[in-house]
């Protein structure tokens, strides 16, 4: 249905639309082009990266991460079970099996301490995982303080899906520089957007190169086209990057309306007794702000909620069904799993996108007062 208030639409005005008209009236139409090159001078200065690749998404960027870091068939790798499926995907890609560590009640990110043991289970039954690729979930940065210990004392690579978190921090460092290679998306929803898009990130120049190449046909340096592997059609285009170009100009304010977006939710909701929050680390970027409805004291559950909001023209979406549950990945080993599957039962998404008025959020608040106290 065509929403009123949508969850996280785009955020787009006059410098984006600059820089896609110059690019346009350049002529340089096709993938690649000088909005490409600078954009990934900009990004990579932005997050303080040596290095950024900017693709055609942030799946393509997963997928090449993997297969960068030689993850390839058999290989097992522990990642995050709530999430969306783009993380577990790229692993079948590559023909990797993933092994889901359930989520940290306290931040809703991968558990370290479940990760710590099914590192070392798998060890013991001689199986060692291949790598850790963490998801920072909805705009905040997983616990790499304990994370990556964890594998640079196994030799083994960090993989970071900031997809979600651009223009988060956590102790001072940017979310996708954390792991040996980061990847972001500037998908439609996201903090900003390239309509589609994404980033690999690293800090190794004959990776970014090898990146590129890969994600160019993988065409070798002759005056025809010469192929010795086989390569992905992965690049960004020039268009699509000067509109990143304007975006990434306002990632600050984003961020900044987001996370005010979120505080007026808590101020307006913070004292129902049947809701709570996903709890909010300090430098999140509050990409989306979260609920989960205790159904016991509500009388009713998230359903009956987001119904309500949708049949009032807001869109609502549950918490991302945990990957351990999706049928696609049903043979697949998780490590705990009650966590994420209470957040999904309970948890729902409130709209949050950066250009939503003061009234607007005040109408979805009430509304979701009304269905509580209607119960």
């Amino acid at each position: 249905m065509g929403f009123r208030i949508w969850l996280s639409p785009p955020h787009v005005g006059d410098d984006e639309r600059e820089l896609l008209l110059d690019a346009f009236d350049s002529n340089w139409i096709a993938p690649l082009g000088p909005h490409v090159d600078a954009f990934e001078k900009e990004l990579a200065a932005t997050i303080g990266s040596a290095h950024a690749v900017a693709l055609s998404s942030g799946t393509a960027a997963l997928h090449l991460a993997l297969l960068l870091s030689g993850i390839g068939r058999g290989d097992r790798v522990a990642t995050s079970t709530l999430t969306f499926a783009a993380s577990a995907f790229a692993l079948r890609y590559v023909g990797a099996e993933p092994v889901f560590i359930d989520a940290d009640a306290a931040t809703w990110n991968l558990d370290p301490e479940l990760l710590a043991d099914e590192l070392a289970r798998a060890e013991s039954a001689g199986a060692p995982l291949a790598a850790i690729l963490p998801v920072d979930l909805y705009g905040q940065c997983a616990d790499y303080d304990a994370i990556v210990p964890l594998a640079q004392e196994r030799g083994i690579p960090v993989i970071e899906d900031a997809a979600e978190a651009v223009g988060a921090t956590r102790d001072g460092r940017h979310a996708g520089t954390f792991g040996d290679l980061g990847v972001l998306s500037f998908n439609g929803n996201k903090i900003i957007t390239t309509s589609g898009g994404g980033a690999l990130v690293t800090d190794d120049e004959d990776v970014a190169q090898r990146a590129r190449q890969l994600a160019t046909q993988a065409r070798e340096p002759a005056p025809h086209y010469e192929h010795a592997e086989v390569g992905f059609n992965y690049r960004l285009s020039n268009l699509l990057a000067a509109v990143g170009r304007g975006q990434l100009r306002h990632l600050e304010d984003r961020v900044a309306r987001r996370r005010a977006i979120n505080a007026r939710y808590r101020e307006l909701l913070g004292d129902t007794a049947s809701l709570d929050f996903m709890p909010l680390l300090e430098d999140s970027n509050a990409w989306l702000t979260c609920i989960t409805i205790d159904p016991e004291v509500a009388g009713t559950d998230r359903e009956h909620l987001r119904t309500h909001l949708v049949a009032r023209g807001i869109e609502a979406r549950p918490v991302w069904k945990p990957m351990h549950l999706q049928p696609v990945f049903a043979d697949c080993r998780v490590r705990g799993g009650e966590v994420a599957a209470g957040l999904f039962e309970r948890g729902l998404c409130l709209p949050s996108g950066s250009a939503l008025t003061d009234a607007e959020v005040e109408e979805v608040a009430g509304e979701v007062a009304s269905a509580l106290a209607s119960k």
